[in-house]
């Protein structure tokens, strides 16, 4: 829990999981180098508009970073079409394209279009190695589309509860489509993912707060942005913290577009806000550390018994340990250290959002963080980097 005065401290839709079948077409007439230009294409757009997360590709297995980097890739043009797009009407049609498109892709038929292309070559690279059985479930990457759309127009939060169900149906759920590449399908790891997927979701609406307000010129995906583009597209000034958080601190959005920082309850809100992010980071520190302990059998991970969190045997038929799990998916864990790198510069400028201090301090941070570490040292040095708040 953070101290202002001291430190800081759906309904389930219907599992639809889509691979490679005997009876369809193959990505086979995709040429190696349009594989190889799709790839780069994705590579070079992590780098350019959310370079944090290229830095950690490689503490993902070698078998699984195309389909990371054609994951992040999807979530970057899905989370800017509100701030490339002229109107939501727009923004719907961009979205629509989005949805047909990865229906394609997996469905061995991709458009030519490059994060399509990787897609549906990571789709068919995870189908052959498990045999057919790990597949992507299509539900996931719906659920990603439809709740952009649903916050295109940036209506507001009506609730912190509503925020962390967005952050839960975003952040997280890509989360849970990159542990599926692994392949893995795991309640620990999946409770894990939601708790970090939820901070991250959280911290980026805090992130794209100012932007939002004082919206300007239409602008350009921010290259420094790690959190996925909450900007939106409405050129209009738009307050976008929780109404239940904002009545408390008493918040007037008028007083927030008129005056900024100087917003009387602002930075109270903001603390509250910020201080739910980070106990979603606690949580899944404890977590990690009582899974090491050999303390955690079971989990009161509350969307366990939704239709997508589908837990198999291995390939194998063996059994992996919480523990073993946990080792293996670290990697998907890691956004987790840009989120409190930010958090924690938040905390340092005493929770002023509009902070000139709060661009650009991820990058490097995460460069630090990770300098001369190789992928299974990182993994420790990450942990040890989160309980550091």
């Amino acid at each position: 829990m953070y101290s202002r005065s001291n430190t800081l401290g759906r309904a389930a839709w219907k599992q639809k999981t889509y691979g490679p079948r005997r009876n369809r077409r193959s990505i086979s007439n995709l040429s190696a180098e349009e594989i190889t230009r799709s790839r780069l294409y994705c590579l070079n757009l992590l780098r350019s508009q959310d370079t944090p997360s290229s830095l950690l590709l490689p503490y993902l297995p070698a078998s699984s970073r195309d389909a990371y980097l054609a994951l992040r890739a999807f979530n970057i043009d899905v989370a800017r079409t509100a701030d490339t797009t002229s109107t939501p009407t727009i923004g719907t049609m961009r979205l629509q394209f989005h949805r047909e498109a990865v229906t394609k892709a997996l469905a061995g038929q991709p458009p030519k279009q490059p994060v399509s292309i990787l897609l549906a070559k990571a789709a068919e690279d995870l189908a052959k190695k498990t045999d057919g059985r790990g597949k992507w479930s299509k539900s996931w990457f719906m659920r990603v589309v439809d709740t952009r759309e649903k916050y295109l127009s940036n209506p507001p939060y009506t609730s912190m509860a509503a925020l962390e169900s967005y952050a839960e149906n975003t952040y997280s759920t890509l989360l849970y489509l990159t542990l599926q590449s692994l392949p893995m399908a795991s309640l620990t790891a999946d409770h894990v993912a939601s708790h970090i997927g939820k901070a991250t979701g959280i911290a980026a609406v805090l992130r794209g707060f100012p932007l939002l307000a004082f919206p300007g010129p239409p602008p350009k995906h921010n290259n420094q942005n790690q959190f996925g583009g909450d900007v939106g597209g409405s050129r209009r000034g738009a307050v976008t913290l929780p109404l239940d958080i904002m009545a408390e601190a008493g918040v007037r959005e008028e007083d927030v577009l008129r005056n900024g920082s100087n917003a009387e309850g602002l930075r109270d809100a903001v603390f509250a806000v910020a201080t739910r992010a980070n106990d979603h980071l606690i949580t899944a520190r404890q977590l990690l550390q009582q899974v090491r302990a050999g303390e955690v059998e079971d989990h009161e991970f509350e969307h366990r018994d939704e239709e997508e969190h589908v837990y198999l045997p291995t390939k194998s038929g063996r059994s992996e340990t919480q523990a073993q799990e946990l080792e293996r998916a670290f990697g998907v864990f890691m956004p987790a250290i840009a989120t409190q790198l930010w958090l924690d510069r938040l905390e340092k400028e005493d929770f002023d959002v509009f902070s000139p201090k709060l661009r650009g301090a991820i990058i490097e941070g995460v460069r630090t963080a990770i300098a001369g570490s190789s992928p299974s040292s990182a993994h420790k040095e990450a942990l040890e980097l989160s309980s550091a708040g």
